[in-house]
């Protein structure tokens, strides 16, 4: 099955940061699907117009992702992921992408389904658009909407603005989200003052368990929520994410806890096209759900546990080697047992941040920027060479982190030894990242020597550069290439790891 990635990376140009901002929006969009009470569709633009061609219209769209509402029926039996549909076909989503606004269709009779009612909402990051998002909402023409689901599409329809906007999802919010409260869970509508214009019958049986007991509409909610929490440092952080969602800041999740329950809040501002327009609070009953956590927090305990004396046997390992080196008197012998030295420490590196994260995925750059100063300290007895990182290897799982960050240190290392003689005056080695949606591409460029005439990387018997191709080859599935550089004297490296699935 392909996922979101696969799509963009296989079917699209589209920037690291483009991709991140769609990853966010499908995080976030169950709860526009739920609000709006409708199926949502994503779509990308493929066109086969060259890259330097300013208008590349899109010859058709594709659909990378779907999700269907959980308040109510869905339109959408089949899945459309993967599926392609020309642009002369889908006049709407061309409106809406040449645009830059919503685009409205009105009645569209699907084959052997229910007639919806279709709007296309583009996707906006930044100044450019990189999406589009299509909104099928079933047709009831004799039902009479509910208060609450009055209420709820209201909110949708800021939202769905603000995605138009470019300002939802907000960029820099963090994964945890994912967690949060869903619209079923509870949800208050805040007017522009704070003021709690609506209650759901969730919210205030949430509310109730922490000892509320009246009604909220028509109270200040920041007020009366800091009333209600005992804890007088979390009552006023929460105040504070509540007043500045109303201000237009959107917040993390945030859970509290009264006397035996633990409700969980989550707040966020409504400002279609930059105008405030109050903001609307999602709230959870979770008290049940914490007891059940609590039971398989030892586990999650125990793995880090494990990664953490991994990490602390490996060093020991690395410190044993270590001072094997500095008993041997054959200078082959140190050389070899220094370089076992740091790739034990390597690996331990990662094994460390493993015991202080939630998952099994790393932040790489952490472990580059530790791993640099190691490196250059190794070769500043013989010679002065700087080393700096340019771009973000960002967060990858430790499927791919592992044997990565062996090859970084092997290649870094390789630069720093060969390149640059006992001699040599000194120079830099330069790592260069850029990450898309299809690979991770790096090059390792140094100023030295440059490789010998003649030189083959598949040919090399150095036990280092065999590492990295096995690695490279066999873990990590890309492709390496070693050659001088043209405008200037040094090597580089180019590293091609491909980011898709590895099923």
């Amino acid at each position: 099955m392909s996922t979101l990635s696969d799509l963009l990376a296989e079917h699209t140009v589209l920037s690291g940061a483009a991709v991140a901002h769609l990853q966010r929006l499908v995080s976030e969009w169950q709860l526009l699907a739920d609000l709006s009470f409708s199926d949502l569709t994503l779509w990308v633009p493929v066109t086969t117009a060259p890259a330097g061609d300013e208008v590349r219209r899109p010859d058709r769209f594709l659909c990378v992702a779907q999700v269907r509402p959980t308040t109510g029926a869905t339109a959408w039996l089949d899945d459309l992921v993967s599926g392609q549909v020309p642009a002369r076909m889908h006049a709407v989503a061309q409106r809406a992408w040449e645009s830059g606004a919503i685009a409205v269709e009105g009645r569209v009779d699907l084959a052997g389904g229910p007639s919806v009612r279709r709007a296309v909402i583009p996707v906006r990051h930044g100044d450019e658009m990189v999406a589009v998002m299509s909104r099928d909402s079933i047709i009831e023409p004799d039902r009479v909407a509910s208060n609450l689901e009055t209420v709820y599409i209201d909110i949708a329809e800021d939202l769905f603005q603000m995605v138009a906007d470019g300002s939802f999802p907000v960029p820099e919010q963090p994964h945890e989200i994912l967690t949060g409260p869903r619209a079923g869970d509870g949800l208050l509508r805040l007017d522009e003052q704070g003021i709690v214009t609506y209650v759901s019958p969730n919210a205030l049986s949430a509310y109730h368990r922490i000892g509320m007991r009246e009604g909220l509409v028509g109270l200040h909610l920041a007020s009366e929520t800091r009333a209600l929490v005992n804890d007088p440092f979390d009552a006023e952080e929460l105040a504070n994410r509540i007043t500045a969602a109303v201000h237009g800041q959107s917040s993390l999740r945030m859970e509290i806890e009264v006397g035996a329950a633990t409700v969980l809040f989550r707040s966020l501002p409504l400002q279609p096209q930059g105008r405030l327009a109050g903001a609307f609070v999602l709230v959870r009953d979770v008290t049940e759900v914490r007891r059940r956590d609590r039971a398989i927090l030892s586990k999650d305990a125990t793995i880090r546990e494990i990664h953490h004396r991994v990490k602390n046997n490996l060093q020991t390992v690395a410190a044993l080697l270590r001072l094997q080196s500095r008993r041997s008197g054959l200078e082959e012998v140190k050389r070899a047992l220094d370089q076992s030295t740091r790739r034990v420490a390597t690996i331990a590196m990662v094994h460390e941040t493993l015991s202080t994260s939630a998952d099994d995925r790393v932040d790489l750059d952490q472990i580059v920027d530790r791993l640099v100063p190691m490196i250059a300290d190794v070769s500043a007895a013989e010679t002065s060479v700087r080393i700096r990182r340019i771009g973000s290897f960002g967060v990858l799982n430790t499927e791919l982190a592992t044997p990565l960050i062996m090859v970084l240190a092997e290649i870094v290392q390789n630069a720093v030894q060969h390149g640059y003689p006992a001699n040599h005056p000194g120079g830099q080695v330069i790592i260069e990242v850029e990450r898309s949606a299809k690979s991770l591409n790096v090059v390792v460029s140094d100023d030295g020597s440059g490789i010998p005439d003649g030189f083959s990387l598949d040919r090399s018997t150095g036990l280092g550069l065999e590492i990295v191709r096995t690695l490279v080859n066999a873990e990590l599935r890309g492709y390496i290439s070693m050659q001088r550089r043209y405008e200037a004297t040094g090597t580089d490296v180019r590293l091609e790891i491909p980011l898709r699935s590895r099923a």
